[in-house]
């Protein structure tokens, strides 16, 4: 990955697979982000799962939000493009987020955080509510949420299981086992291979363990007062989270004021790819309100 120091404007409709590869320092430190969509409005930046990089992201749901919206994605400190070490707390990549989101001279922002990027996400509502305008929580939980410090003992065996299947794990973790599941699962992983060049680097075993140890300390530690989040949000998972339990999505709905609850049938932590339409339809109506 070849990052490029900029803060031009995104082109309008530029999509994910060919969106230019970007950079920029905070603290000496160079971040990795993606722009697209189009200018002006409040932007929405998102935050990705364990391992994840900015070629991690959906494709479909990229796209389909920045129809209307500003999108960032970024790499956490670390992994991918950005430079560093991982941090191992979920409140240092917070931190990280905010300075990151001022660097970028926004002042107001929405955020969207996929299962690690949850945890990150309301760190970031918690620590400067003044900056997130809307919070969508998806395949996530609370601090101390249950069973989020078990996720390493859910995730190896079923890592080797890819393995040894020669499939991808995200297929296991990710999707349920009915054939609904393998469906998505197949097509989820087709739209992942769609960008041809200028690829964003693989995360390293370091940055993949270092990680760990942030979620495992996230679902350890003391729970939040959620009912200090007065940011409007939207809870999205599946049914069937083996990563991140779902009753975590209730929990999260019902501590936090006035949360919208979407669980879909018949899907796990995967949810939102499953059902990338309807989770995009959904996230523009709740960021139009």
């Amino acid at each position: 990955m070849n990052p490029i120091q900029t803060t031009r404007a995104p082109a309008e409709q530029t999509s994910f697979i060919d969106a230019a590869n970007q950079s920029i320092t905070v603290r000496g430190i160079p971040f990795a982000y993606r722009d697209t969509g189009p200018a002006g409005g409040v932007p929405l930046v998102l935050f990705n799962h364990w391992g994840a990089v900015l070629d991690h992201f959906d494709p479909a749901i990229i796209d389909g939000l920045a129809q209307t919206r500003r999108v960032i994605t970024t790499d956490y400190r670390g992994i991918g493009g950005s430079g560093g070490s991982a941090p191992l707390t979920v409140g240092e990549m917070a931190q990280d987020a905010i300075e990151l989101i001022q660097a970028l001279g926004f002042k107001s922002v929405d955020v969207l955080g996929f299962s690690l990027g949850g945890f990150v996400a309301q760190e970031i509502a918690l620590k400067a509510p003044e900056w997130v305008r809307r919070l969508i929580l998806t395949g996530t939980g609370p601090a101390g949420g249950s069973g989020i410090d078990k996720v390493g003992s859910v995730t190896w065996p079923l890592m080797l299981k890819g393995l040894l299947t020669l499939r991808d794990p995200k297929v296991y973790l990710f999707f349920t086992s009915t054939d609904n599941g393998r469906r998505a699962a197949s097509a989820y992983l087709q739209r992942l291979k769609a960008r041809r060049k200028n690829h964003d680097k693989g995360p390293t075993p370091r940055a993949f363990l270092r990680q760990l140890q942030a979620i495992t300390a996230w679902g350890k530690q003391t729970p939040h007062d959620l009912q200090h989040l007065k940011t409007p949000t939207l809870v999205v998972n599946g049914d069937n989270d083996l990563m991140v339990p779902s009753v975590n999505s209730r929990a999260l709905a019902e501590r936090i004021p006035h949360a919208q609850l979407v669980l879909y049938e018949d899907a796990g932590h995967g949810s939102i790819f499953q059902h990338h339409t309807d989770f995009v339809t959904r996230v523009l109506r709740f960021l139009d309100d």
